[in-house]
């Protein structure tokens, strides 16, 4: 079962080990739950946080950014069912834009004693200090880089990096949000609780067409 704020594992290790996976989810689509899946199972981590953004200062101005809110949701329902995985809503709740050092500092807090653990794909972990106070990244937590199946990416040496390889799936938040404004299929991207969510708020919706709609069925 996830471990929740202030809570002691029942499995005896000395200390908890929590995982933070953070971005924007918008939305949350498997390749993010097979990550966060195989991670959390690598490291024997007693939880994984799909940690939302409020604002991801990276991105903002960048596009259209559905409401942290909705994103929340949208995460909320994706791991509803699947254990070891929790949404994180702190983010939200500090306001402003979201940078990982603030929001270590909050989960330590939270999360008293704990072995935090920050998980990134390459990309982010090529760019790690281009980030707001990486140094406290570094220092407050384990750096976690996903792997796809052969293909480590070089990245500085400096930094005691943990490398954990994951399935490769050729899924993108920017692809599904392209697949629902033209209407191509959503099989199996997304959750079906994902999608409901989507449907309910009326997310990525164009020209009154359901999400649903655009599924192919058999």
């Amino acid at each position: 079962m996830p471990v929740a704020p202030g809570q002691t594992p029942s499995s005896g290790k000395s200390a908890r080990r929590v995982g933070v996976f953070g971005g924007t989810f918008d939305p949350p689509h498997v390749g993010h739950l097979v990550t966060a899946i195989n991670v959390h199972h690598a490291l024997d981590l007693d939880v994984v946080v799909m940690m939302v953004a409020n604002v991801p200062w990276q991105k903002d101005g960048t596009r259209d950014i559905t409401l942290a809110e909705d994103r929340l949701a949208m995460v909320a329902a994706a791991v509803e069912f699947v254990p070891g995985l929790i949404p994180g809503r702190q983010e939200l709740d500090l306001g402003g834009n979201s940078y990982t050092a603030d929001t270590l500092a909050v989960l330590a807090d939270e999360y008293p004693d704990a072995d935090l653990f920050t998980i990134v794909g390459d990309d982010a972990a090529a760019k790690l200090h281009s980030w707001e106070r990486s140094d406290e990244v570094v220092s407050r937590s384990g750096l976690v880089v996903v792997d796809r199946p052969g293909e480590p990416v070089v990245l500085d040496p400096a930094v005691d990096w943990i490398r954990v390889e994951v399935p490769h799936l050729d899924v993108s938040s920017t692809d599904l949000r392209a697949r629902f404004a033209d209407g191509r299929p959503l099989d199996y991207l997304l959750t079906d609780a994902t999608l409901d969510v989507i449907e309910r708020r009326g997310l990525y919706l164009y020209d009154g067409d359901s999400a649903r709609d655009s599924q192919v069925t058999p």
